[in-house]
């Protein structure tokens, strides 16, 4: 047995030692192999080493790392399954394996190794933690015997470069995920400091850590006035000293409540409806109207911080206010022009109407003085006459019936389902349900025409034979469900959808919810009736 010298052993720590030093000089961990193996090779006298890596997922060893081989033998030799061939029983065994004659080994899986003429082997697992991590062989293309010393040796050598190359694994991940950070961090801070829309972020007690040039201006401060402690983003500073301002120098009382609400929810992990509209009181004293969004910050579990996104919505709410109010206005309009439509056909064209029926009723009555034929033909103009009166009288009823103004709400809705089982033959339940009362007369008028138009769509169109009107009065609102087992329809996503789709009634009942400040809600399928749904606050 050969006996190792101490100048063999200094040798050998001298190659374990530059081994380690070469793994913490440089990341190139695919050279520092081919050196280290190079150095083995060396000291321990032989022709030809290979390195192979674990690839746990794929349940295979990868050659990393060769030296005193043909290319064609690398290749050969190369994603070794778990188990199959020499390196593969070492990784699948974690012990080290001697074979004096490699040709001869009823192991030996690939036909490269006996082309390549190698005769003896060392190969050792390389492991961390005691998990096998890949291998390292040694090769000798003579007969050779490789003793205790060194197996000891390569195993020493296998682990130090398993544990070195590990280390510089986790630090390539650790380095790129740290320049991950500083670029997504750098990205955000630029973001935040050119982002149209106001960005602040501030502490679980409303001091403002950080905020943008839009967030200064939101809150009123002209270009000039902006203080510098104001902008800006830091990561290391956003969550220190809090800045001379806070959030209630620039909420109303109502946006306070609003604002504890909702940190309250986030605080206990609840959802919030974002985004959310809140007002915000400028330094002149104006309120603007903002879209808001806001999460909750943590760090390292711990609840630090929220950052508020706002969107300036200030002048589309002005604008939709007129809106509101021009649409109002033309449609209160309408409903004079109506009534004085139908009064007019009430008290004019319908009096007229009834005086010519007089007219023809006393030349009927001395029809003895008339010839047969023209008797008959003046009957017919009497029943022609009758006929259009009828109709002047349904038509200044739907323009603007008399009872809703007579008698209310509840009495003109009850006349519609009269209406609707006499015309259309369809059986209507009506139901009120809780405290009744009046309602203004604007509101009262919508809700009507509302409800006008959803009878006046099951009558024409959905070939229903039931219909439910129900009115319930709640504290907060007053909310009117119109339902029928017709034909249903399938539903639009949006107002202007129905519009394209020529649902012009359905657009118009919506809008006229709007108009009070209300709701409505349309649930349809083909084949499963329609549900509409009319909500209105007090």
């Amino acid at each position: 047995m050969r006996r190792m010298t101490p100048r063999s052993a200094e040798k050998k720590l001298a190659v374990v030692s530059r081994i380690c030093n070469q793994f913490a000089t440089t990341l190139d961990v695919e050279q520092v192999l081919h050196d280290s193996l190079r150095q083995v090779l060396e000291v321990m006298d032989v022709e030809a080493g290979l390195v192979f890596r674990l690839n746990k997922g794929a349940g295979k060893l990868e050659l990393v790392a060769y030296d005193g081989v043909s290319e064609e033998f690398a290749r050969g030799v190369d994603k070794l399954r778990i188990g199959e061939g020499l390196n593969g029983w070492v990784a699948q065994n974690g012990k080290p394996l001697v074979v004096k004659d490699a040709s001869a080994d009823p192991r030996l899986t690939r036909e490269v190794v006996r082309k390549e003429g190698i005769k003896s082997l060392l190969i050792v697992p390389m492991k961390c933690v005691n998990e096998v991590k890949g291998t390292i062989g040694i090769a000798s293309r003579e007969y050779r015997e490789f003793d205790e010393e060194d197996k000891g040796f390569l195993t020493t050598v296998g682990n130090e470069i398993c544990v070195c190359s590990e280390n510089a694994r986790l630090y390539r991940e650790q380095t790129a995920v740290t320049e991950q950070l500083r670029n997504s961090e750098r990205n955000y801070r630029e973001l935040f400091e050119s982002a149209h829309d106001a960005i602040w972020i501030h502490d679980l007690k409303g001091n403002i850590l950080a905020a943008n040039e839009a967030a200064a201006r939101l809150i009123g401060f002209g270009t000039e006035e902006i203080p510098d402690e104001l902008l800006g983003y830091d990561s290391e500073k956003a969550f220190g000293e809090p800045l001379p301002l806070n959030v209630k120098s620039f909420l109303s009382e109502e946006g306070l409540s609003l604002a504890r609400e909702v940190r309250d929810k986030l605080l206990h992990g609840e959802a919030v409806a974002q985004p959310y509209e809140q007002r915000i009181l400028r330094r002149d004293g104006s309120l603007a109207t903002v879209m808001l969004t806001t999460n909750l910050v943590s760090r390292d579990g711990e609840p630090k911080a929220f950052q508020n996104i706002a969107r300036d919505i200030t002048k589309e709410r002005e604008m939709q206010e007129n809106m509101r109010l021009y649409i109002q206005q033309i449609t209160r309009a309408q409903e004079e022009e109506r009534s004085r439509i139908a009064r007019e056909l009430h008290d004019s064209t319908a009096q007229e109407l009834i005086a010519l029926l007089h007219q023809v009723e006393g030349l009927l009555r001395d029809k003895e003085k008339l010839p047969p034929s023209e008797a008959k033909a003046l009957r017919k103009v009497y029943e022609q006459i009758k006929g259009v009166l009828q109709g002047v009288r349904y038509f200044g009823r739907d323009l603007r019936p008399s009872i809703l103004d007579d008698l209310g709400l509840r009495a003109a809705l009850e006349w519609l389902v009269e209406q609707l089982q006499a015309e259309h033959n369809v059986e209507c339940d009506f139901r009120v349900l809780g405290e009744e009362r009046r309602l203004s007369a604007e509101a009262e008028v919508m809700i009507f025409r509302i409800v006008q138009e959803a009878i006046r769509n099951i009558g024409k169109h959905s070939r229903a034979s039931k219909a439910e009107i129900t009115v319930k009065f709640e504290p907060r609102e007053t909310a009117i469900t119109v339902a029928d087992n017709g034909v249903g329809f399938q539903l639009s996503e949006s107002v202007g959808d129905l519009t394209r789709a020529g649902k012009l009634g359905l657009a118009g009942m919506q809008e006229r919810a709007r108009l009070l400040g209300g709701s409505l809600s349309v649930q349809s399928e083909p084949g499963k009736g329609t549900t509409i749904v009319v909500k209105v606050p007090v």
